[in-house]
């Protein structure tokens, strides 16, 4: 069986209402989901951080 490249994994989360609240309305404001509004504000947290991994670039062989 071949590995999955981008796998996910799941983990509770314990948020109080307010930020909850907060992030539900933005998502529905860019007509997201809530947790891929929390995956998109992770990413670029990280991102700005510098704590993403470098991709790497594809050269077109295999």
């Amino acid at each position: 069986m071949a590995k999955k490249e981008n796998s996910t994994k799941s983990f509770i989360l314990r948020i109080d209402s307010e930020t909850m609240g907060a992030i539900e309305a933005w998502a529905a404001d860019e007509f997201r989901s809530t947790n891929g509004q929390l995956q998109r504000i992770i990413a670029e947290a990280l991102r700005k951080a510098g704590r993403l991994p470098k991709k790497k670039k594809k050269t077109g062989e295999e």
